[in-house]
């Protein structure tokens, strides 16, 4: 995958994982001839991949896109995307313990509330107009890029929440003291990574090719 990244190839880079390597993996498995668990055993393997692999992916292949600015340079749109997401979780966590009252999904992660979920989305809205200078995304652009990049983190973090109830942990790792693994910190980065870049791609590629 990074090595598509490495090359430019836009649309390898884009079926690699989702067709190629979803393909391979269910037939590699069925060559080794082990049924018990086989369609539960494809999802897990395709679902790791995505979110650990394809996701983050597209930050890299930000690096590469052809949208140099002068004030942020190639490293931009990476210190954009990164600072969102960090202030989406914690402008949703302030929101939501200031006046959070509905819960979205209780079953899954009691903690987030709609509050929560319209404060930060509004806020990382606007925080995303004020960094705009990190990418060549015009005001509007930027105001549309912070909403979905809001969201998107949301549905990462929810995401990763069933997935962690499902196998009855409470964090993925205890590498990082107080926050868990690596993978309870890259939830709702890795979702937002790859709308983002396709934004960026949209908006600061296209337009201007």
């Amino acid at each position: 995958q990074y090595y598509f990244v490495y090359k430019g190839h836009y649309g390898f880079f884009l079926i690699f994982i989702p067709v190629h390597v979803f393909l391979f993996l269910p037939m590699r498995m069925a060559l080794i001839g082990n049924t018990e668990g086989f369609i539960k055993s494809i999802g897990v393997l395709n679902w790791a991949m995505m979110l650990t692999v394809f996701c983050i992916s597209h930050v890299a292949f930000l690096m590469m896109l052809p949208v140099e600015n002068e004030n942020a340079g190639f490293i931009g749109a990476v210190l954009f995307i990164v600072s969102m997401t960090q202030l989406n979780d914690i402008s949703q966590f302030i929101w939501g313990k200031l006046f959070g009252k509905h819960k979205i999904v209780p079953k899954i992660s009691p903690n987030k509330t709609w509050e929560g979920l319209v404060g930060g989305v509004l806020s990382v809205t606007l925080i995303a107009v004020a960094l705009r200078f990190l990418t060549p995304l015009e005001a509007w652009e930027a105001a549309f890029t912070g909403f979905c990049v809001a969201v998107a983190g949301f549905m990462g973090d929810a995401i990763a929440s069933g997935i962690k109830r499902d196998l009855g942990i409470k964090n993925s790792g205890n590498a990082i003291p107080g926050h868990g693994g690596y993978l309870d910190r890259l939830d709702g980065f890795a979702t937002a990574a790859a709308p983002f870049f396709h934004l960026i791609y949209f908006f600061g590629v296209t337009a201007s090719g």
